[in-house]
């Protein structure tokens, strides 16, 4: 009797190989073959799986992108221990938008992974509508939890009138934009993961006029602050 072959597993773990594939060099050179024998697969299994390379690909992203949108679904999970106090939304909206950035050590992989996509996307039409629709899907949870934060905050009673960035969908848009730009600057090291979290909450108060948390590094770098005017006109 012929084997049974899970092809969504097949499918699955040839997605695997390519984001193995990005993290290690990059999609510019992947090839079928390196694809098929990193899955441990014939290169005809890989055909049978996806008519084109640039099928594969956006498959493979879809992949990736649905582990982060799993993540997100549960940071953004009301808490179901009855003893506390529900955390204000605004806590919940920095927990979404730190898993979107990819700022965490454990994730480091995963943005380097998704930054090649973002990388060939801007050549492949195909990876670029697949981004794109990972995006549209994620802004009307952002402008819900916004939406809640101001109505949580203790400044505005829920109505923020201050200019047209604060729009709930324009400030959708640039709380998204910020993140998914600090995972680059996090990856090559230009700011700390830390700090990058700091930026995201000082964004989301200035957004929702709630104090950002005071405990978070306010300098970009990790190092030493930067010295005052006082300081400089000293030496």
């Amino acid at each position: 009797m012929p084997r049974q072959v899970d092809h969504e597993e097949r499918r699955r773990r040839i997605a695997e190989a390519v984001c193995a594939l990005a993290d290690s060099s990059g999609l510019e050179g992947v090839t079928l073959r390196d694809v098929a024998t990193r899955a441990g697969v014939s290169m005809g299994a890989v055909q049978r799986c996806f008519r084109t390379k640039q099928e594969m690909l956006v498959f493979a992203l879809d992949h990736i992108g649905e582990r982060v949108t799993e993540r997100v679904s549960e940071r953004a999970r009301p808490r179901t221990d009855t003893t506390a106090d529900p955390d204000p939304a605004s806590a919940t909206l920095a927990r979404v938008l730190g898993e979107v950035a990819l700022v965490d050590e454990a994730h480091r992989a995963e943005a380097r992974v998704w930054l090649a996509f973002v990388a060939q996307a801007a050549v492949t039409p195909e990876l670029a509508a697949a981004l794109r629709n990972r995006y549209t899907a994620l802004h009307p949870l952002l402008v819900r939890l916004l939406g809640e934060g101001r109505a949580d905050s203790p400044d505005t009673d829920g109505d923020v009138d201050a200019g047209p960035d604060h729009e709930p969908h324009e400030a959708a848009r640039t709380l998204l934009a910020l993140a998914d730009g600090l995972t680059t600057h996090v990856l090559i090291g230009h700011l700390t993961p830390q700090a990058a979290l700091a930026l995201l909450h000082t964004q989301i108060g200035a957004l929702t006029r709630t104090s950002p948390p005071a405990a978070l590094p306010a300098n970009g770098t990790g190092g030493p602050p930067p010295a005052n005017d006082e300081e400089e006109s000293a030496k």
